[in-house]
């Protein structure tokens, strides 16, 4: 069987990969002059290529499309990902979080090893497919099947520009919105004197409709215009199709608003004469003390004995929840993933075909599907790539 695969990265190497070893006739295209050109920059160049976590906790860290990625995953765990990759001489180890990298900690020996699962394709670089015929003819050359497997339209420069989008219109599909996920998120206030600012082991809040309320916990960094981190990020794509005005930092989420007046009157209490902003230091670091203080519209050079029973309480209520007003989203440009792409309800979850057209399938970051950061998407691209090889046993 000839099979055409649009897309030479993750999902799109390990599906030409597997289907070519089963003896079918298959043609890798790509725009770029490489393979995986965006696998080169995932996990700052490290490549975070699954999670062995367990299976619930794998579901939980996929943002959209949990359902329909029940029977891939399964099919296909992450332990079975490791065996295939570590099958073909790639060495693997689990880091923190259950993070798995390549032993040498290069993305390029990832993609190496899917390269080399690709032995038996025809590979063509420097190939951008815009149209395919309704009769699957690229280029003058007819195909029985066409895989797309052209990624979302996070980072561009690497050819995910959302081109596969249009070609699956050309086929009647539906293309849910394409928006940014795992992105940093825009801040009204101004950050600047922040800039480069981690505060570890905060709480990241967000209040939706209906009394719902998201919350991460972790880490986060201070851009020139707003907030990154693996909170934020994570944040950004739980709220990234309703983005409300505002979210809550609280600075000292181990305490509770009681237990953190009782420790902050003890502070004042021993030192009275000390200027407010010297004080704080026992909370909060220093760079941001000036920020926190401004925008509760406190001076920090007050001595702490002028401060009143009620400024205290906002200092201890501002800790808790201190309100970063939203601006925006970073475009997707500035996004690891994207959420949105082909509507799931017309593609098939065992076999990655498409409902419409007959021989059409879509894998990876293309569908409607997006998981959090810690090897989850990437997992989801070779899973769904393992589930449209099954559609192609060996001839």
């Amino acid at each position: 069987m000839k099979v055409a695969i649009i897309g030479a990265g993750a999902s799109g190497l390990m599906a030409a990969g597997l289907i070519s070893n089963n003896g079918h006739e298959v043609t890798l295209f790509d725009g770029n002059e490489k393979c995986g050109k965006k696998l080169y920059i995932t996990g700052k160049g490290r490549c975070n290529l699954t999670n062995l976590c367990d299976k619930n906790t794998f579901f939980e860290n996929i943002v959209r499309g949990e359902k329909f990625l029940q029977s891939a995953i399964s099919r296909f765990p992450p332990q079975k990902v490791i065996d295939y990759f570590e099958k073909y001489g790639l060495k693997t180890k689990v880091e923190r979080g259950n993070r798995v990298f390549p032993l040498s900690d290069k993305a390029s020996d990832v993609i190496s090893t899917l390269v080399k699962t690709c032995k038996n394709v025809n590979i063509k670089l420097n190939q951008k497919i815009n149209n395919i015929s309704k009769n699957f003819t690229i280029y003058d050359e007819k195909f029985d099947c066409i895989i797309i497997a052209t990624g979302g339209k996070s980072y561009s420069a690497t050819g995910s520009d959302g081109s596969g989008y249009a070609l699956a219109e050309s086929f009647g599909h539906k293309i849910v919105e394409p928006i940014p996920a795992l992105v940093p998120i825009e801040i009204k206030q101004d950050l600047h004197c922040l800039q480069g600012l981690s505060l570890k082991n905060v709480q990241l809040s967000a209040s939706l409709k209906g009394n719902k309320t998201i919350s991460e916990f972790g880490e986060m960094l201070f851009t020139d215009r707003g907030i990154s981190g693996p909170i934020a990020l994570t944040l950004s794509s739980k709220i990234n199709r309703c983005v409300p005005d505002e979210i809550y930092l609280d600075l000292k989420p181990a305490l509770n608003e009681e237990k953190l007046e009782n420790r902050i009157l003890r502070d004042f209490n021993s030192n009275k004469n000390k200027q407010l902003k010297s004080v704080l230091l026992g909370l909060l670091p220093r760079r941001f003390i000036d920020f926190f203080l401004q925008n509760i519209a406190l001076d920090g050079n007050r001595r702490i004995q002028s401060i009143t029973i009620e400024e205290r309480k906002r200092i201890v209520k501002s800790l808790k929840r201190f309100t970063l007003k939203i601006k925006k989203l970073y475009p997707i440009e500035n996004a690891i993933i994207t959420s949105g792409g082909v509507c799931l309800d017309e593609i098939d979850p065992k076999t990655m075909q498409s409902k419409i057209k007959k021989g059409l399938y879509f894998i990876g970051e293309i569908l409607d599907v997006d998981a959090l950061t810690g090897g989850f998407n990437l997992q989801i691209a070779f899973a769904t790539a393992m589930a449209v090889a099954s559609n192609f046993e060996k001839e």
